[in-house]
């Protein structure tokens, strides 16, 4: 399982350094380090705000890096009429939806790399996509 974490580490390592290198800025490389999968705003802070920013409004560090400017998750209910888009959310943290802004189907989602963190433990990784899914939720505009 180790190894598998590792593979998808290194795939998406280079993955981001070559998005950098064409967008000439440098972002750091660093394997994912696992967090308590019932800690929403730690998850978003480990895995999310380097590209969604603290404020999780599209301006972390590595945006410049990207193609597509990371999405301000913090209008996401306002652009959906009101509502949360909850299950939109979900599925694209775990990965069913199709991001230009998360790369190919050949890019590790983090559904793939909690399920690696996670050790195959579906009920974990749908603990962190949930937490997660419901942390995204509470930084809604009113």
């Amino acid at each position: 399982m180790r190894l598998r974490t590792t593979i998808l580490l290194l795939v998406m390592a280079l993955a981001f350094a070559s998005v950098a290198v064409s967008a000439d800025v440098t972002v750091k490389k660093a394997p994912v380090s696992p967090t308590s999968p019932a800690s929403g705003p730690k998850m978003f802070t480990t895995y999310c705000a380097v590209c969604h920013g603290m404020d999780a409004k599209g301006h972390g560090p590595a945006a410049p890096a990207l193609k597509t400017p990371p999405a301000d998750l913090t209008t996401l209910s306002i652009r959906n009429n009101g509502k949360y888009p909850e299950l939109k959310v979900y599925s694209t943290i775990h990965g069913d939806l199709e991001m230009p802004s998360h790369g190919s189907r050949d890019m590790p989602i983090w559904g793939a790399l909690f399920q690696s963190m996670s050790a195959g433990n579906q009920p974990e990784v749908q603990l962190r996509i949930s937490n997660l899914t419901k942390y995204v939720e509470s930084v809604q505009q009113k």
